[in-house]
């Protein structure tokens, strides 16, 4: 086990010479909320394809990889088994988009605070990141 620690003026975190972490934050939430997110840019400097297959953190009672996918004319939520980060390439996860979903939240998520968040990537590798800001997110359009 990796551990990296983050504050909140740090943007930019190195999980080894080939994975950078940038801008990790997680969606503040109101009062009774049961759901939040995580959002960053993950790039992969190497010459293979990579993957992150799972996230968890002990904010919530479970922890997934989600995307939207648009069916019948609506925007929807699902959960994806993982997300690749090509070799040499990068892939951002936003609101609207690629994210890590927490379900089951234990108490409100709020801004300025910061949480831990552990990442398994498909090297078998999972790395600990503490301190990941938390940010109000201005919620993307749906359909």
């Amino acid at each position: 086990m990796f551990k990296y620690f983050s504050l909140a003026a740090i943007t930019m975190l190195t999980l080894q010479a080939e994975v950078l972490l940038v801008d990790p934050y997680a969606k503040a939430t109101p009062p009774n909320a049961k759901n939040s997110a995580a959002f960053m840019k993950i790039q992969n400097t190497s010459n293979s394809d990579i993957e992150l297959i799972s996230a968890n953190s002990n904010i919530s009672k479970v922890t997934e990889l989600h995307t939207h996918i648009e069916e019948n004319g609506m925007k929807k939520m699902i959960q994806i088994p993982s997300i690749k980060i090509p070799a040499n390439s990068s892939v951002e996860l936003k609101p609207g988009g690629l994210h890590i979903m927490f379900l089951g939240i234990q108490n409100q998520i709020n801004e300025n605070s910061n949480i831990d968040l552990n990442l398994t990537f498909s090297n078998g590798k999972t790395y600990e990141l503490n301190q990941i800001p938390v940010k109000k997110v201005i919620p993307a359009k749906m359909h």
